[in-house]
């Protein structure tokens, strides 16, 4: 790889030009091997779903998935669906981004003509401070390659997704607009909770009890916040593309947020 193309892959409008000199003298005098871990895989720019990795410093790479829109320009800036996958045996998610993707949140929201990105986790659940440290850095790379509308982020995710969702939402509300957690258990409290939530749940999970979500959403609704809860039935928790068309409302629901 030359250093032209290096350099044409990092983001200097963000810094100054003084900096920019510098920081381009100092790739000048890395090995390319090392300046193209420090800047990732290239973006994925055709539209359909990618599977990439995204290196990390002393860390192991991200595994990740990302979908791109039809007629994406970088030109015009679109909306950005972080989606968080479900459990998965041992907690290691390879390739289980791109699976909770193709199967309910591609489909569900493709309306939107939004990236969708979809880390795959790394040992546990999503609350973890090692998976905090994923989704993180995977979201300042999507921002940071990408033309995105920052005023149109919202995070979704289905089971241990959906749980995960709850959880970003509360604790990094100034990364997101919106959340729309799928069968996935909330926080025990709402309290201070600040965004626009749509929960979709089955009245027949039997993994994740549908009444801590609804009593969830009642207490947020008694506190002033834009809280939707789509209740459904006949839906076991196992059944991930039966709640295509639940997720599918959230379409209108977003586009009335976002104006």
């Amino acid at each position: 790889m030359s250093l032209d193309r290096i350099s044409k892959r990092v983001d200097f409008r963000r810094i100054c030009p003084l900096c920019a000199i510098m920081a381009y003298a100092i790739l000048s005098l890395l090995p390319i091997g090392v300046a193209a871990q420090v800047v990732g895989d290239p973006p994925a720019l055709t539209p359909g779903l990618h599977s990439l990795t995204l290196p990390r410093a002393d860390e192991p790479a991200i595994r990740y998935a990302i979908s791109i829109p039809r007629n994406y320009s970088p030109a015009t800036p679109v909306p950005l669906i972080l989606a968080l996958h479900f459990g998965v045996r041992g907690g290691e998610g390879a390739g289980a981004g791109g699976e909770v993707v193709q199967i309910l949140i591609g489909p569900a929201l493709a309306e939107l003509g939004a990236i969708i990105v979809a880390p795959d986790s790394v040992r546990g659940n999503w609350g973890s401070a090692e998976n905090e440290k994923v989704v993180n850095a995977v979201l300042e790379m999507v921002l940071a390659h990408y033309s995105i509308d920052e005023r149109k982020v919202a995070v979704t995710g289905y089971s241990m997704g959906g749980a995960g969702s709850w959880h970003f939402a509360e604790k990094f509300p100034e990364r997101f607009s919106a959340a729309i957690p799928v069968a996935g258990r909330p926080p025990a409290s709402a309290s201070g909770w600040r965004l626009p939530v749509l929960a979709i749940h089955s009245r027949d999970d039997q993994v994740a009890p549908f009444d801590p979500t609804e009593a969830r959403i009642a207490e947020l609704q008694k506190a002033g916040v834009n809280a939707k809860l789509i209740a459904l039935t006949g839906i076991t928790h196992y059944q991930t593309n039966r709640f295509r068309d639940a997720l599918r409302q959230a379409v209108p629901w977003l586009r009335e947020v976002w104006k």
